[in-house]
């Protein structure tokens, strides 16, 4: 019998098939596989949601599925680039973040309570979603850069500069979350680097301190700790609810279309998508998409492990610990293990601003872990 040719050949010179045979294929797919759970959760979730705010049933299927081609053009794009490019795309998007992020508290759209999004050409765009994975090529690119050279650089002050300015735009808006996520992968990039142990005692001391002081200045922080603490306290609707949806799914779910859960629980197309998948499809899925995240983020560590490049290992460590952080943050959530936190998870969550940032994110982990063209496909 004869075998069908490959699609892209190894011979292929082109520029799909040099980056076919050089990027970790296995990655890829573990996030188109991710993406594509995503869509099949925002049709099961979105509709009830888009009903109980008088607008069109598949409003947010729609928007999605524009967003989901717009995602994979950026990541392919990215991933095609070279060290000293991603080097070049962090910093002007960070830059550019950092200052839509400024014109946020001015100009942008006041959603429950919070300014976070911006509107750019009747888009909402969310600037500190793209803040974290350009934070950690710029930081990666200071530190090993500091390491590198001879002469005194203050490398490690500089990018302590940097992060406090994000976390002072971030606490006006406010977005206590993404503070939190950006402070942790602020000190594992700082931590792995080599930061000296007497820098790094402090730094738990004033995560400490500084943990406490959000808790008494900040009161809707203070209210989902003690409604965690005693789910008596207060509203603990969502919660809920959403482990109700789990308890209703079980192992194998009550099937696409069936759940229940998803009418009434607010936001089941964002922050509660994952209790839409345990009713609907069971644990069976949600181990399939912790699973994924698992795999992306080993097999990353794998490949960085094996390079001599500091920048290389900090920039993709930095990205993979924020895309876990957020996947673990979000599912935490929905299970009542930590106090709920208006995170989604990434790559399966509606909205757009999340999508692009991960994808560019996740482009950039493709791009520095690409093979030479004579080393051929991982293993």
């Amino acid at each position: 019998m004869i075998r069908a040719a490959p699609f892209i050949t190894r011979l292929d010179t082109s520029i799909l098939g040099r980056w076919w045979w050089t990027v970790d294929r296995w990655t890829f797919g573990a996030v188109v596989v991710l993406v594509s759970i995503g869509a099949l959760l925002t049709l099961a979730a979105s509709p009830a949601v888009a009903h109980r705010i008088g607008v069109s049933r598949f409003y947010f299927v729609y928007r999605q599925a524009a967003f989901i081609p717009l995602a994979a053009g950026l990541l392919w794009l990215v991933s095609l680039q070279t060290h000293r490019t991603v080097r070049r795309i962090g910093m002007i998007g960070f830059l550019t973040s950092l200052s839509l992020m400024a014109l946020t508290p001015l100009v942008g759209e006041e959603v429950k309570g919070a300014t976070r999004w911006i509107n750019l050409m009747g888009f909402s765009l969310q600037p500190s979603e793209f803040i974290k994975p350009t934070f950690a090529v710029v930081t990666a690119w200071i530190l090993a850069e500091s390491r590198a050279r001879t002469q005194a650089f203050p490398g490690d002050w500089v990018v302590a500069a940097l992060y406090s300015g994000i976390v002072i735009l971030l606490l006006m808006q406010p977005d206590i979350g993404m503070a939190l996520m950006v402070t942790l992968l602020w000190a594992v990039q700082s931590f792995l680097s080599g930061l000296c142990f007497f820098w790094v005692v402090w730094l738990a001391m004033g995560g400490i301190a500084s943990g406490v002081g959000v808790y008494f200045f900040f009161s809707h922080v203070r209210n989902r700790v003690d409604l965690f603490l005693d789910p008596h306290a207060g509203d603990s609707y969502q919660i809920a609810k959403a482990l109700q949806s789990f308890r209703n799914g079980g192992f194998v779910g009550r099937g696409p279309g069936e759940g229940r859960v998803k009418e009434v629980l607010p936001d089941a197309h964002t922050d509660f998508i994952c209790a839409v998948a345990g009713e609907e499809f069971g644990s069976l899925l949600c181990f399939l998409i912790i699973g994924l995240f698992i795999f992306i983020i080993l097999r990353g560590f794998v490949q960085i492990f094996k390079t001599n490049s500091l920048f290389t290992f900090l920039s993709v460590s930095g990205i993979l610990f924020h895309i876990g952080l957020q996947a673990v943050i979000n599912m935490a959530s929905s299970l009542r293990l930590i106090p709920t936190k208006g995170v989604t998870l990434p790559f399966i969550s509606y909205g757009g601003s999340s999508l692009l940032a991960l994808s560019m994110g996740m482009g950039m982990v493709l791009a520095l872990t690409r093979r030479p063209p004579r080393e051929g496909n991982l293993p």
